[in-house]
This record gives C-alpha cells, structure tokens and sequence, in this order.
C-alpha cells in the first residue's frame, strides 16, 4: 500500500504532467500554424511582388513576335527576395518552359532544361495562382513549399499572359522559428517540470512529516504515555491545526484520568470508611470484646452506615444515568415557582429542625420555564438540603426567583461558614469535601452539586456560587417559556 507521501506526489507530478502535455499541444499546435501560415504567406507576397516588377520590365520585339526580359531591370528585386528570404525564384514562359532562375548554384544547374508540369501551368491560368508541397517537375530533389502567380503584360490594348513565377522554399526554413520556439518552450517546460517535482516532494514530505509524528504520538497514548504531545512548530495552517486539536485532546484525557483516579480514590474512601465501622462493630459484637448491655448501641451505629452506603450507591446510580450518552433531556413547561415551592415543603422537617426562618422572594404569576422538571426538583432539593446542611442554627434561609431576559434565575441563600475563594472552583467536583465537612457531615456523599451541575449542563444552563461573610448563594439559570 502507497503511503501518503507517495500518493500525494504521484498526484501532483501526474498533475503537473498533463497541465505540461495539454499546454505544450496548444502551443506546438497554434505555434506551427502561425509560424507557417506566416512563412507561407510571404512566399506569396514575394511571389505577386517579383510579378509586378516583371509587368513593367518585359519588353515586346513585334520582329520576333515574343517577349524578351530585361535581367539588369528586375534582377535586383530578384537578388533582394533571394538574400533575404534563401527562397529560390523561377521564371518560365506561359508554356512552362523555365527561362530564369535565382538561388544557390547547386540548386540551378539543370533548371534551364526542366518542363513544369502542365497541372501546374493550367492551375495558374484557371487560378491565377498556385501553392503545393512539390518538386515541381523534378525541379527540385526534394519536395519544397511553392508558390505561383503569372505575370501579364499590356500587348496591343490587351492584358496577355507573359510567364510565370515562382518563390519555392525548403520546408525546414518555413519551419525554423516554429523549431526555435518549440525548443525554448521545451526546455523551458523540463526545467519548470524538474522545480515543480522537487517542490512536489518537499511539500508532500513536510505535509506527511506531522502525520507520522501524530501517528507515533497516538501510538505512545494508547500504551498510556498521557504526557505525549505533539510540536507543531508553529505552523498556522491546517495541519497546524490538526496538532493542536490532538494536544487539546491530550490535555482533556489527561485530566479526564486524573480524575478517573482521583474519583476511584475518593469512592475507595467514601466506601472504605463505612464498611470499616461495620466490620469493626460487628466483629466486636461477635467476639464479645463489646459488652452485651452496649450492643444496641454500635447496632445503631452499624444501621446509620449501611444506609449511608446505600445513599452512596443510590447517588452513584444516579449519576450514571444523568451522565448516560443515552439520555435526552425532556424539555416541556413548568412553573419553576412551584417547584421550589413544593420541595420547601417536603424539607420543612429538616428546617425546623434548626429552627431556620425562611425568606421566600417569588413573584406572584406563574414563572414558566422549559426544562425536565423532575430534574430540576432533584437541582432544587440538593441545593435547598445543601443549604439547610451548612446553615447556622436560627439563621434565615432565602429562595429567589427573577425574570430577567429571556431567563429565570433561581437562588437559595444560607447564612454558615464562608467557603474560602480557593475552594469555589471546586463545590461541584465529585467527592469534594473540605476535611472539616469530612468529620461532621456524616449523611453527605460529596456527589449533591455534581449531580446538579451535570443536570445543568444537560439543560445548557449555568450556576454561579458566591460566599462573602458567611452569606452563601447558589443562582442557576433555566429559559423561560
């Protein structure tokens, strides 16, 4: 299997070449057809311009009845077309016969003696003109571009053909400067080529370079190397971007298992101290190191851990399913008013347990909000229980709730210790417990405020905690209706 460096040059080079190939077509193509077309066409012009001259300069000898050529007359012409051009330049009567030639010496030493074809002759007559790839007549060795036109004269008030001429020129000379172009464009293409393939491969191998990097990196994450990262060198474009979502990526597993063991940690603990006492209590009891009158008493200590156990394993449950991927928040109207209404009351044994007079701030409609409502009675209770928990005795407790722009915002307040600003950011991870609470808060799980964060955030909602002089307020949000 190709890697990706090679695919991605072979692609380049193979797009490279066709680009080259098509371009290189349209150029030799539309270049041999200009440089040709242009060639002949002069070969023409040159051929009608030696005619013209011929017109003015042949001279009638009525004793002969014919024709006769001034050669000093017209020769220059002539000499100027052959210098110039390197054509070859033949003169023949109106049956053919050539009576003049102009060009190298190798080329005119038996021309004087060649008959032109008489397709050729009738052509200029009918035509008056010809042009063809051809010997004419055995004139030449080879076949040449040739162009023809007759020359007339006025003979007794009559236009009278008087000959004929004829420019003939090598094929290579038409081709030379199409030759010339086609060469420079050739090289120039294998040099372009040859600086497009080196590029080609320097950028696919710097393209694929962090590829391997990442794949390596990945490699060493799967064998549990979470402190891998991947040096993206600074780079801003999308590769770039790749290594800079796989270290993000990095970071948050990293922390996810951090907190993967710091959770298993903190519920070996939370499990381990329960189950100490029980076992501790039970053995006593068995092995009689506690006296008989004394058992009733470590029973009832035994009882209070088991079912601070099963609360453990209750929230434990609960939170999975909150966190379940399968879960999908119900989303239907309430009065989020009634809510907290409703689950005052069902704390109003814990309340007066501490005597705590409550301040309720609602207002007097209904506040409709879009959400599950059983889990936002779960958010209510663990706060107001939370509350009441921490809350000094014959303090105030407080429950707002305030429209405001397109939001309800919930609050309850108790009056208790103030959490240090340190410890805020850290109310609603799992098991946090300060030590203090560890030792007094015998019925807490640490898992309340993590349950109701996670619930949050299903709902896309948010909650903000503040703690100034023993005032402690919890305001969450919810969409109004």
């Amino acid at each position: 299997m190709k890697s990706l460096y090679q695919r991605q040059f072979f692609i380049m080079a193979g797009v490279i070449l066709v680009s080259f190939a098509m371009l290189g077509s349209a150029f030799i193509t539309l270049s041999y057809r200009y440089t040709v077309s242009e060639r002949q066409d002069s070969i023409r012009n040159n051929a009608r311009y030696i005619a013209n001259i011929l017109s003015k300069e042949v001279s009638v000898n009525d004793e002969l009845g014919g024709f006769y050529l001034l050669p000093d007359r017209f020769q220059p012409a002539v000499d100027a077309v052959v210098s110039v051009t390197g054509a070859t330049v033949l003169l023949s009567s109106q049956n053919g016969q050539i009576i003049y030639a102009a060009g190298s010496a190798g080329e005119l030493a038996d021309l004087s003696q060649v008959q032109l074809p008489s397709s050729v002759v009738q052509s200029i007559q009918a035509t008056g003109s010809f042009e063809a790839m051809t010997t004419l007549g055995g004139a030449f060795s080879d076949p040449r571009y040739v162009a023809g036109v007759p020359f007339q004269l006025d003979y007794r008030g009559q236009e009278v053909l008087a000959g004929m001429v004829f420019v003939a020129a090598e094929s290579a000379s038409i081709t030379e400067i199409w030759r010339a172009f086609a060469s420079i464009f050739l090289f120039t293409s294998v040099v372009v080529m040859l600086i497009a393939f080196i590029t080609t491969s320097v950028t696919s191998l710097k393209m694929t370079r962090p590829l391997k990097d990442m794949a390596e990196a990945v490699r060493k994450f799967g064998h549990g190397e979470y402190d891998t990262r991947i040096d993206c060198n600074g780079r801003c474009d999308e590769v770039g971007e790749l290594a800079e979502a796989f270290n993000a990526m990095a970071d948050s597993i990293a922390q996810a298992e951090a907190k993967r063991s710091e959770f298993v940690a903190n519920i070996s603990h939370e499990l381990k101290t329960p189950m100490t006492t029980i076992a501790g209590f039970a053995d006593g009891i068995l092995d009689g190191t506690i006296p008989p009158e004394r058992e009733k008493e470590y029973l009832k200590v035994i009882s209070s851990e088991t079912r601070r156990l099963s609360r453990l394993v209750r929230k434990m449950l609960d939170l999975s399913r909150l966190q379940s991927s399968e879960r999908v928040t119900a989303q239907e109207q309430f009065d989020v008013s009634e809510v907290m209404l409703r689950v005052l009351v069902s704390l109003e044994t814990k309340i007066n347990g501490k005597h705590l007079d409550v301040d309720t701030q609602l207002p007097d409609d209904p506040v409709q909000v879009w959400g599950d409502p059983d889990a936002i009675t779960q958010v209510c209770y663990n706060l107001l229980d939370n509350a009441i928990k921490f809350s000094y005795p014959e303090t105030t407790l407080g429950i707002s709730v305030v429209a405001r722009a397109g939001k309800a915002y919930v609050s309850v307040r108790n009056h208790g210790d103030t959490i240090p600003p340190e410890e805020i950011p850290l109310v609603f991870d799992r098991f946090h417990k300060t030590d203090r609470s560890r030792s007094e808060d015998r019925d807490g799980v640490g898992l309340g405020l993590y349950i109701v964060k996670t619930i949050l955030n299903s709902h896309k909602e948010n909650i903000t905690v503040t703690s100034e002089d023993g005032l402690t307020e919890f305001t969450f949000t919810l969409t109004l209706a």
